[in-house]
C-alpha cells in the first residue's frame, strides 16, 4: 500500500529548487494532477493558467509544469513573469480551470514554490491539495494517457501584463490621478518589475524605480519589502512623498512615508478600515489580522469601535477568516493585504494605490496618517532549527517563555511559532520599553537554540 506524502505546506509547495520536491520530477506529477483534479468534463478543452516570477529554476519547473499539464489532455497558458496576484486575476478574467504561481515569494533565489489557484482565485482549500497528493502517492494517474488530438497544448497569452495593469488601475477611482506626487519604487528584482513602475507612470506619478533588473539570481537580493531601508533612503535621497516596496511575487507591501518612517500591514490595516468606516463601506464594522499584528493596532481599533478578527498567520488564513466573517479587509503585518472589494488575494499594487488614494482623498501626508495606531515595541527573532517537533513539547523553551510572560505582565506578550515555509523558529516578543523586549527575545531564542539549534 502507498504511504501518503505530505507536499503541500502554509502556502503550496516549497524548497529549495532541483531538490525534493522542488524537482521537474514532482513538478510534472503536480501538474498531471492538477490537470485531473480540475478537468470538470470531458466535453470541452480544459486550460490551466501558469505564471511565474524571475528566478533562474522558473524555467525548469515551468517546462515540467507544462509537460504534467498537457499529458492529461489539459492546454497550458502562459504568462511569463508576472506577480502572484495576476495569476490569481487573470485565471478569473480568462475563465480558466486553475491556476498556477511558480515562486517562493520573499525568499531567496535558490529556493522556489509552486501555488495554486482554482478557477475563482482563491487558493486552494487542504481538502484539494491533499487529494492532488493522493493521487502522486497513489500512482494512480500513471495509466491515463490521452493521445493524438487529446493531448493539451500550451501558448503564452500576449496581452496578460496589459491586461493586469487595466485591472489595478480600475481599482483607483476613475479621473483621480497621481499627478504631484514623487514615488520610490523598489520592485525587488522580481514579478513586477515590469507592471509596477508603469502602474504608477501611467497614473501621473514621478517613479523612481530601484531593483528592476533581474537576472535570476538577484531577486529578493538585499531589496524588497524585507529591505525597507532601500526606500526608506530613497525617500530622503529624492525628498520623495512615499516609497513602495514589494517582494519578489509583488503580493506585499511595505511602505516608507514622508519621514522615510517603515509603514506595515499593521499600519496600512488601521489606516484602510478607518477610511472604509467613514465611508460606511467596512463590512461587518470588522477586518481580520493575523495574532502577529501588533498590540498598538487592536487597541487602536477597539478604541474606534472596529472589531479585528485574529486569524493564523498566512494569508490564506487571513482570507478564510474574512470569508467565514463576511468581511472586505484583512491583511498581516508583513505586508499581505487582501482588499476583498478587489481581489481574492493579497496585491502589493492594490495595497498601494488604496493608501495612495486615501492620500489624495484626505490630503494628508503618510506620516500623519500612520499615527493612527501607537505601537508597542516588538522584536521578532528568527533561529534556524534542525526540526520542528510542537513548541509545547519544549519544556526549557517553555519555562522560559512563561518566565518572560510574567515579566511583561498585562503590558506585553510572547508568540512562538514555527515558519510554514522553513526551517525557522520565529520569536516574536511585545512589550513597553524596546531594551526589555530586545532582551527577553533573546533569552527566548537562545533556549530554542539549546534545543533545536
Amino acid at each position: 500500500m502507498n504511504q501518503p506524502i505530505k507536499l503541500f505546506g502554509t502556502d503550496g509547495v516549497r524548497g529549495v529548487a532541483n531538490t525534493e520536491p522542488m524537482t521537474a520530477e514532482t513538478a510534472l506529477k503536480l501538474g498531471r494532477a492538477a490537470a485531473h483534479v480540475f478537468k470538470r468534463d470531458d466535453k470541452r478543452r480544459h486550460r490551466i493558467v501558469i505564471g511565474k516570477d524571475t528566478r533562474l529554476s522558473g524555467y525548469m519547473l515551468e517546462n515540467a509544469l507544462v509537460a504534467g499539464i498537457c499529458s492529461m489532455g489539459v492546454d497550458a497558458l502562459l504568462l511569463g513573469p508576472l506577480p502572484t496576484p495576476a495569476v490569481a486575476f487573470i485565471t478569473r478574467s480568462l475563465r480558466a480551470d486553475a491556476g498556477v504561481m511558480l515562486s517562493a515569494s520573499h525568499n531567496p533565489y535558490m529556493d522556489n514554490g509552486i501555488k495554486f489557484f482554482s478557477n475563482d482565485g482563491f487558493k486552494l482549500p487542504d481538502e484539494i491539495e491533499q487529494q492532488m497528493e493522493a493521487y502522486i502517492a497513489s500512482g494512480e494517474l500513471d495509466e491515463i494517457r490521452p493521445t493524438a488530438a487529446e493531448v493539451g497544448k500550451a501558448w503564452r497569452i500576449d496581452d496578460a501584463l496589459g491586461r493586469y495593469i487595466e485591472f489595478i488601475k480600475n481599482s483607483f477611482p476613475k479621473g483621480m490621478t497621481l499627478d504631484g506626487y514623487k514615488i520610490v519604487l523598489d520592485v525587488a528584482n522580481g514579478a513586477a518589475y515590469k507592471v509596477a513602475p508603469r502602474i504608477f507612470s501611467e497614473l501621473g506619478a514621478d517613479v523612481t524605480v530601484y531593483s528592476d533588473k533581474p537576472n535570476g539570481i538577484n531577486i529578493n537580493d538585499r531589496c524588497g519589502a524585507l529591505y525597507p531601508e532601500v526606500v526608506r533612503k530613497g525617500v530622503i535621497d529624492h525628498r520623495a512623498d512615499v516609497g513602495i516596496s514589494l517582494d519578489g511575487d509583488g503580493d506585499r507591501c511595505i511602505m516608507a512615508d514622508d519621514d522615510a518612517t517603515v509603514v506595515d500591514g499593521d499600519h496600512v490595516l488601521a489606516i484602510a478600515a478607518l477610511d472604509l468606516k467613514e465611508k460606511g463601506l467596512l463590512a461587518k464594522n470588522a477586518f481580520a489580522a493575523t495574532v502577529m499584528s501588533n498590540l498598538g493596532l487592536f487597541q487602536a481599533m477597539d478604541e474606534a469601535g472596529i472589531e479585528v478578527h485574529r486569524s493564523k498567520v498566512g494569508d490564506r488564513y487571513v482570507l478564510s477568516t474574512m470569508l467565514e466573517h463576511g468581511l472586505n479587509l484583512g491583511g498581516e503585518q508583513s505586508g499581505h493585504v487582501i482588499f476583498g472589494d478587489f481581489t481574492t488575494t493579497g496585491d502589493g499594487l492594490i495595497t498601494a494605490l488604496q493608501i495612495l488614494r486615501i492620500m489624495r482623498e484626505t490630503g494628508r501626508k503618510l506620516s500623519d496618517l500612520r499615527r493612527v495606531i501607537r505601537k508597542y515595541p516588538q522584536v521578532l527573532v528568527n533561529v534556524t532549527v534542525r526540526d520542528k517537533p510542537p513548541v509545547e513539547s519544549l519544556d526549557g523553551v517553555q519555562q522560559v517563555v512563561a518566565e518572560v510572560e510574567r515579566a511583561l505582565g498585562d503590558h506585553g506578550r510572547v508568540f512562538l511559532r514555527y515558519s510554514g515555509t522553513e526551517y525557522v523558529a520565529r520569536v516574536m516578543v511585545e512589550g513597553r520599553e524596546e531594551r526589555e523586549v530586545k532582551a527577553h527575545a533573546a533569552r527566548i531564542a537562545d533556549a530554542v537554540r539549546a534545543a533545536l539549534g
